[in-house]
């Protein structure tokens, strides 16, 4: 099976140089970036300024998927580390209905993503799940993040209920 990198080579190719932002975290674009070559890191911002998540460099990665998917605006800051070649899709909500081989392989990584974050949230649930301090929220709010699925989607947090 072809990879997303693979199935996107007919695609507008972009360049940005060390410290370009692809993606700012707040921006609605619908736009969606398959990595060809470089390395960008994935930023969150937070108290105190922005923490990263993430360092990517990895040939067919995918930015901007769940905003253009949610209809949502970006959720965190991609930045390029090094000088960095991409692909470039504008409108990628409609681009992934109308190309389902890469849909399909998104949504196999998106489910890999879910598959992690839900084992992690797991592990942090029957940690905490007895503490009667504060600490016994961790149990209450996974508990609410990993069966409350009745939503179009889940807000991020009372701090930033938007996202």
């Amino acid at each position: 099976m072809q990879s997303i990198g693979d199935l996107c080579q007919a695609l507008p190719v972009a360049s940005f140089d060390a410290g370009a932002v692809l993606l700012q975290e707040g921006q609605k674009t619908g736009r969606l970036f398959v990595l060809i070559e470089g390395e960008v890191e994935v930023l969150k911002s937070g108290h105190g300024g922005d923490f990263q998540i993430n360092l990517v460099a990895d040939y067919g990665a995918i930015f901007g998927d769940m905003s253009a998917l949610l209809n949502i605006p970006h959720m965190a800051t991609v930045r390029a580390v090094s000088a960095v070649r991409a692909h470039v899709i504008e409108g990628g909500d409609a681009f992934l209905q109308t190309h389902q081989e890469i849909a399909y392989l998104l949504s196999k990584l998106l489910a890999q993503r879910l598959h992690g974050v839900t084992t992690y949230l797991v592990d942090l649930k029957q940690q905490f799940e007895d503490q009667s301090n504060h600490l016994g929220m961790v149990d209450e709010i996974l508990e609410t993040l990993v069966h409350d699925q009745r939503r179009e989607f889940t807000p991020g947090s009372d701090r930033d209920p938007d996202y």
